[in-house]
């Protein structure tokens, strides 16, 4: 397995984490809620139902998100290489290992740290499209892309 292969990897398997965990939060709300249902009545019982329906909806909302997540990093090959920075590419800029994919937590592989950008993202915008050599200034900093995988 490449080095962009294992990012990939990693990225997929704490997405799929993140998704089960939200899974298994949802469906202990639909418990809590039916055995509520079953053994109260009046106000109280109204609010709390209410309480754990909104929670519910929040909790499915962001399920949304990281479905949405893990659907964009489905579409990536981490074996294709990368002549200009695209959706998938490994970016080596300033020293920083960039991977061009969802906005996601830092990751760290064989001692070497991985940013995960989204290709909206400021800096991600930045980079998209272009090339080894390529430098713009950011927020007073300069950049210049080092790598591209």
């Amino acid at each position: 397995m490449t080095f962009k292969q294992q990012i990939l990897h990693r990225y997929k398997e704490l997405v799929q984490d993140r998704i089960d965990v939200f899974q298994d939060m949802i469906a202990g709300l639909t418990i809590d809620a039916q055995n509520d249902a079953k053994g109260s009545a009046g106000d109280k019982h109204e609010t709390a139902l209410s309480m754990m329906h909104i929670e519910q909806e929040k909790l499915n909302h962001k399920l949304k998100e990281i479905l949405e997540q893990k659907s964009i990093l489905d579409k990536i090959d981490a074996s294709q290489i990368h002549k200009k920075v695209a959706l998938g590419s490994l970016v080596q800029a300033n020293g920083m290992l960039l991977f061009i994919s969802v906005a996601l937590p830092k990751i760290t592989i064989d001692n070497k740290t991985i940013f995960a950008l989204s290709p909206q993202s400021p800096l991600g915008s930045k980079l998209m499209g272009n090339q080894v050599d390529f430098s713009f200034d950011m927020n007073g900093k300069w950049y210049t892309i080092e790598s591209v995988l």
